[in-house]
Protein backbone atom coordinates (compact mmCIF):
# COMPACT_ATOMS: atom_id res chain seq x y z
CA UNK A 1 0.00 0.00 0.00
CA UNK A 2 3.16 2.03 1.08
CA UNK A 3 4.65 1.26 -2.15
CA UNK A 4 1.36 2.32 -4.70
CA UNK A 5 0.75 5.62 -2.63
CA UNK A 6 3.86 6.95 -1.47
CA UNK A 7 2.10 10.34 -0.65
CA UNK A 8 -0.50 8.56 1.56
CA UNK A 9 0.24 8.93 5.02
CA UNK A 10 0.84 12.62 3.74
CA UNK A 11 -2.55 12.94 2.98
CA UNK A 12 -3.99 10.89 5.67
CA UNK A 13 -2.57 13.29 7.95
CA UNK A 14 -3.82 16.49 6.59
CA UNK A 15 -7.23 14.72 6.86
CA UNK A 16 -6.52 14.37 10.42
CA UNK A 17 -5.01 18.26 10.71
CA UNK A 18 -7.69 19.99 8.90
CA UNK A 19 -11.09 18.27 11.18
CA UNK A 20 -9.15 18.81 14.20
CA UNK A 21 -8.91 22.35 13.34
CA UNK A 22 -12.21 23.74 14.52
CA UNK A 23 -12.40 21.87 17.33
CA UNK A 24 -9.19 23.79 18.49
CA UNK A 25 -9.97 27.41 17.41
CA UNK A 26 -13.62 26.92 19.10
CA UNK A 27 -12.08 25.68 22.59
CA UNK A 28 -9.68 28.63 22.50
CA UNK A 29 -12.11 31.29 21.30
CA UNK A 30 -14.10 30.41 25.21
CA UNK A 31 -17.86 29.54 25.98
CA UNK A 32 -19.76 29.48 23.33
CA UNK A 33 -22.96 31.99 22.89
CA UNK A 34 -26.31 30.42 22.44
CA UNK A 35 -27.63 31.90 19.43
CA UNK A 36 -31.36 32.87 19.58
CA UNK A 37 -33.88 32.33 16.29
CA UNK A 38 -34.56 34.85 14.39
CA UNK A 39 -31.87 37.38 15.52
CA UNK A 40 -28.45 37.73 12.91
CA UNK A 41 -26.31 38.76 16.00
CA UNK A 42 -25.54 36.64 18.73
CA UNK A 43 -24.63 39.28 21.26
CA UNK A 44 -28.06 40.55 20.39
CA UNK A 45 -29.70 37.22 22.46
CA UNK A 46 -31.36 37.82 25.40
CA UNK A 47 -29.41 38.12 28.90
CA UNK A 48 -26.43 38.69 26.72
CA UNK A 49 -25.31 42.54 26.65
CA UNK A 50 -22.53 44.25 25.15
CA UNK A 51 -18.89 44.08 26.23
CA UNK A 52 -19.90 40.85 28.22
CA UNK A 53 -21.95 42.62 30.59
CA UNK A 54 -25.13 40.26 32.08
CA UNK A 55 -27.82 43.01 31.25
CA UNK A 56 -30.54 42.97 28.51
CA UNK A 57 -29.45 43.89 25.14
CA UNK A 58 -31.78 45.67 22.90
CA UNK A 59 -33.29 43.53 20.01
CA UNK A 60 -31.60 43.98 16.95
CA UNK A 61 -34.72 44.06 14.21
CA UNK A 62 -37.67 47.07 14.93
CA UNK A 63 -40.72 46.44 14.95
CA UNK A 64 -43.25 47.22 12.14
CA UNK A 65 -44.06 51.21 11.64
CA UNK A 66 -47.73 52.17 12.89
CA UNK A 67 -49.55 55.45 12.81
CA UNK A 68 -51.40 56.46 15.73
CA UNK A 69 -53.85 58.79 15.21
CA UNK A 70 -55.42 60.78 17.94
CA UNK A 71 -58.57 62.77 17.87
CA UNK A 72 -58.96 64.25 21.53
CA UNK A 73 -58.57 68.03 21.25
CA UNK A 74 -56.39 70.20 23.65
CA UNK A 75 -58.82 71.68 25.34
CA UNK A 76 -57.67 74.94 24.68
CA UNK A 77 -60.19 77.64 24.15
CA UNK A 78 -60.98 79.02 20.49
CA UNK A 79 -58.89 75.02 19.07
CA UNK A 80 -61.34 73.02 17.14
CA UNK A 81 -60.39 69.62 18.22
CA UNK A 82 -58.87 67.24 15.62
CA UNK A 83 -61.59 65.01 14.60
CA UNK A 84 -63.54 68.21 14.07
CA UNK A 85 -60.90 69.88 11.94
CA UNK A 86 -60.35 66.19 9.52
CA UNK A 87 -64.15 67.25 9.15
CA UNK A 88 -64.01 70.67 8.32
CA UNK A 89 -61.19 70.18 5.97
CA UNK A 90 -62.49 67.22 3.74
CA UNK A 91 -65.65 69.47 4.03
CA UNK A 92 -63.66 72.27 2.01
CA UNK A 93 -62.00 69.79 -0.38
CA UNK A 94 -65.44 68.61 -1.70
CA UNK A 95 -67.31 72.50 -1.97
CA UNK A 96 -64.25 73.78 -3.77
CA UNK A 97 -65.42 73.83 -7.24
CA UNK A 98 -68.53 75.40 -5.93
CA UNK A 99 -66.41 77.98 -3.55
CA UNK A 100 -64.31 78.59 -6.70
CA UNK A 101 -67.03 79.71 -8.87
CA UNK A 102 -68.99 81.50 -5.87
CA UNK A 103 -66.22 83.26 -4.36
CA UNK A 104 -63.54 84.01 -7.18
CA UNK A 105 -63.81 85.80 -10.66
CA UNK A 106 -64.82 82.16 -12.60
CA UNK A 107 -68.38 83.40 -13.08
CA UNK A 108 -67.78 86.40 -14.52
CA UNK A 109 -64.45 84.61 -16.87
CA UNK A 110 -66.48 81.86 -18.49
CA UNK A 111 -69.97 83.30 -18.92
CA UNK A 112 -67.75 86.29 -21.29
CA UNK A 113 -65.88 84.04 -22.80
CA UNK A 114 -69.13 81.68 -23.60
CA UNK A 115 -70.88 84.87 -25.00
CA UNK A 116 -67.64 85.49 -27.58
CA UNK A 117 -68.58 81.40 -28.92
CA UNK A 118 -72.17 82.26 -29.33
CA UNK A 119 -71.38 85.90 -30.69
CA UNK A 120 -68.83 84.24 -33.52
CA UNK A 121 -72.01 81.90 -34.67
CA UNK A 122 -69.50 78.61 -33.70
CA UNK A 123 -71.30 76.90 -30.33
CA UNK A 124 -68.77 74.28 -30.48
CA UNK A 125 -65.50 76.13 -31.34
CA UNK A 126 -63.74 76.28 -28.45
CA UNK A 127 -64.51 73.90 -27.09
CA UNK A 128 -66.06 73.38 -24.25
CA UNK A 129 -63.04 72.05 -22.10
CA UNK A 130 -60.95 75.01 -23.92
CA UNK A 131 -63.03 77.22 -22.56
CA UNK A 132 -63.18 75.98 -18.64
CA UNK A 133 -59.47 75.96 -18.83
CA UNK A 134 -58.90 79.43 -20.22
CA UNK A 135 -61.67 80.66 -17.19
CA UNK A 136 -59.65 78.62 -15.16
CA UNK A 137 -56.15 80.08 -15.54
CA UNK A 138 -57.23 83.46 -15.78
CA UNK A 139 -59.00 83.10 -12.42
CA UNK A 140 -55.47 81.70 -10.68
CA UNK A 141 -53.73 84.90 -12.57
CA UNK A 142 -56.23 87.35 -11.14
CA UNK A 143 -56.94 85.83 -7.92
CA UNK A 144 -53.06 85.19 -7.37
CA UNK A 145 -52.63 88.95 -4.93
CA UNK A 146 -55.79 87.41 -3.08
CA UNK A 147 -54.42 83.82 -2.35
CA UNK A 148 -50.98 84.92 -1.15
CA UNK A 149 -52.94 86.85 1.21
CA UNK A 150 -55.09 83.76 2.65
CA UNK A 151 -52.21 82.10 3.14
CA UNK A 152 -49.44 84.14 4.65
CA UNK A 153 -52.38 85.65 6.99
CA UNK A 154 -54.12 83.26 7.72
CA UNK A 155 -52.90 79.39 6.48
CA UNK A 156 -48.79 80.14 7.66
CA UNK A 157 -49.23 81.74 10.91
CA UNK A 158 -51.36 78.56 12.00
CA UNK A 159 -49.31 76.08 10.52
CA UNK A 160 -46.60 77.92 12.39
CA UNK A 161 -48.98 77.65 15.50
CA UNK A 162 -49.57 81.62 15.56
CA UNK A 163 -52.86 81.32 15.60
CA UNK A 164 -56.04 78.97 16.65
CA UNK A 165 -58.10 77.18 13.95
CA UNK A 166 -60.89 79.62 14.74
CA UNK A 167 -58.69 82.91 14.65
CA UNK A 168 -56.83 81.52 11.35
CA UNK A 169 -60.42 80.66 9.32
CA UNK A 170 -61.27 84.42 9.83
CA UNK A 171 -57.72 85.98 9.21
CA UNK A 172 -57.87 83.57 5.84
CA UNK A 173 -61.21 84.71 4.99
CA UNK A 174 -60.97 88.36 4.96
CA UNK A 175 -58.87 88.82 1.64
CA UNK A 176 -61.72 87.38 0.04
CA UNK A 177 -64.59 88.89 1.82
CA UNK A 178 -62.43 92.26 0.49
CA UNK A 179 -62.13 90.90 -3.40
CA UNK A 180 -65.53 90.47 -3.30
CA UNK A 181 -66.93 93.60 -1.56
CA UNK A 182 -65.12 95.85 -3.93
CA UNK A 183 -66.90 93.64 -7.44
CA UNK A 184 -70.19 94.16 -5.69
CA UNK A 185 -73.04 96.69 -6.14
CA UNK A 186 -73.77 98.34 -3.31
CA UNK A 187 -77.80 97.78 -3.68
CA UNK A 188 -76.98 93.69 -4.14
CA UNK A 189 -75.80 93.78 -0.70
CA UNK A 190 -78.50 96.28 0.56
CA UNK A 191 -81.21 93.49 -0.81
CA UNK A 192 -79.75 91.31 1.18
CA UNK A 193 -79.59 92.64 4.67
CA UNK A 194 -83.05 93.70 4.01
CA UNK A 195 -84.02 90.05 3.08
CA UNK A 196 -82.12 88.66 5.60
CA UNK A 197 -83.39 91.37 7.97
CA UNK A 198 -80.25 92.19 9.36
CA UNK A 199 -79.51 95.67 11.67
CA UNK A 200 -77.92 98.43 9.71
CA UNK A 201 -73.77 96.83 9.67
CA UNK A 202 -70.35 98.11 8.55
CA UNK A 203 -69.29 97.01 5.00
CA UNK A 204 -66.13 95.18 6.79
CA UNK A 205 -68.39 93.41 9.57
CA UNK A 206 -70.96 91.51 6.50
CA UNK A 207 -71.31 88.16 7.21
CA UNK A 208 -70.46 85.70 4.72
CA UNK A 209 -73.80 84.55 3.99
CA UNK A 210 -74.86 88.10 2.49
CA UNK A 211 -71.38 88.99 1.15
CA UNK A 212 -71.56 86.18 -1.33
CA UNK A 213 -74.80 85.98 -3.10
CA UNK A 214 -74.54 89.72 -3.27
CA UNK A 215 -71.26 88.96 -5.05
CA UNK A 216 -73.00 86.46 -7.57
CA UNK A 217 -75.95 88.94 -8.56
CA UNK A 218 -73.30 91.61 -9.34
CA UNK A 219 -70.84 88.97 -11.31
CA UNK A 220 -73.91 87.88 -13.03
CA UNK A 221 -74.93 91.46 -13.75
CA UNK A 222 -71.10 92.46 -15.39
CA UNK A 223 -70.79 89.36 -16.98
CA UNK A 224 -74.07 90.03 -19.25
CA UNK A 225 -73.24 93.75 -19.64
CA UNK A 226 -70.03 92.79 -21.32
CA UNK A 227 -71.40 89.88 -23.31
CA UNK A 228 -74.09 92.87 -24.34
CA UNK A 229 -70.93 95.15 -25.73
CA UNK A 230 -69.36 91.91 -27.40
CA UNK A 231 -72.02 90.89 -29.54
CA UNK A 232 -72.75 94.70 -30.93
CA UNK A 233 -70.13 94.40 -33.64
CA UNK A 234 -70.83 90.95 -34.44
CA UNK A 235 -75.10 91.65 -34.71
CA UNK A 236 -73.76 94.70 -37.39
CA UNK A 237 -72.43 92.02 -39.63
CA UNK A 238 -75.35 89.85 -39.53
CA UNK A 239 -77.98 92.71 -39.91
CA UNK A 240 -75.67 93.63 -43.28
CA UNK A 241 -75.18 90.13 -44.65
CA UNK A 242 -79.25 89.99 -44.51
CA UNK A 243 -79.94 93.41 -46.11
CA UNK A 244 -77.52 92.41 -49.16
CA UNK A 245 -78.95 89.08 -49.22
CA UNK A 246 -82.37 90.45 -49.33
CA UNK A 247 -81.51 93.28 -52.10
CA UNK A 248 -79.68 90.06 -54.51
CA UNK A 249 -83.11 88.59 -53.75
CA UNK A 250 -81.20 85.62 -52.18
CA UNK A 251 -84.20 84.70 -49.30
CA UNK A 252 -82.71 81.47 -49.41
CA UNK A 253 -79.73 81.83 -48.52
CA UNK A 254 -79.19 81.16 -44.47
CA UNK A 255 -76.95 84.96 -43.28
CA UNK A 256 -75.51 83.04 -40.87
CA UNK A 257 -73.18 80.78 -42.99
CA UNK A 258 -72.23 84.37 -45.07
CA UNK A 259 -71.72 86.19 -42.19
CA UNK A 260 -69.61 83.90 -40.24
CA UNK A 261 -66.34 84.09 -42.11
CA UNK A 262 -66.83 87.84 -42.03
CA UNK A 263 -67.31 87.84 -38.19
CA UNK A 264 -64.03 85.64 -37.85
CA UNK A 265 -62.35 87.70 -40.13
CA UNK A 266 -62.95 90.62 -38.01
CA UNK A 267 -61.97 89.15 -34.61
CA UNK A 268 -58.57 87.64 -35.98
CA UNK A 269 -58.05 91.35 -37.53
CA UNK A 270 -58.94 93.05 -34.25
CA UNK A 271 -56.93 90.49 -32.03
CA UNK A 272 -60.02 89.73 -30.48
CA UNK A 273 -58.96 86.94 -28.18
CA UNK A 274 -56.51 89.67 -26.75
CA UNK A 275 -58.93 92.56 -26.60
CA UNK A 276 -61.33 89.99 -24.13
CA UNK A 277 -58.87 88.87 -22.03
CA UNK A 278 -57.56 92.23 -21.27
CA UNK A 279 -61.17 93.60 -20.48
CA UNK A 280 -61.81 90.38 -18.07
CA UNK A 281 -58.26 91.28 -16.09
CA UNK A 282 -58.60 95.10 -16.24
CA UNK A 283 -62.29 94.89 -14.99
CA UNK A 284 -61.21 93.16 -11.87
CA UNK A 285 -58.71 96.17 -10.98
CA UNK A 286 -59.95 99.41 -11.81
Amino acid sequence: MAALFPNFRLALGLLVVAGLAPVVSAQEAGPAVPVVAGLSDPAAAPGVGPAGSNGPAAPATAGPWRLAVNLEGGGEGGQANVGIQIVVVMTLLTLAPSLLMMMTSFTRIVIVLGFVRTALGVPNAPANQIVTGLALFLTLFVMGPVFDRVYTEGAQPYLEGKLKSVDALDAASKPLREFMLKQTRTRDLEFFLQLGRFAPTKVANLPLRVVVPAFMISELQTAFQMGFLIFLPFLVIDLLVSSILMSLGMMMMPPSIVSLPFKLLLFVLVDGWHLVVQSLVASFHP
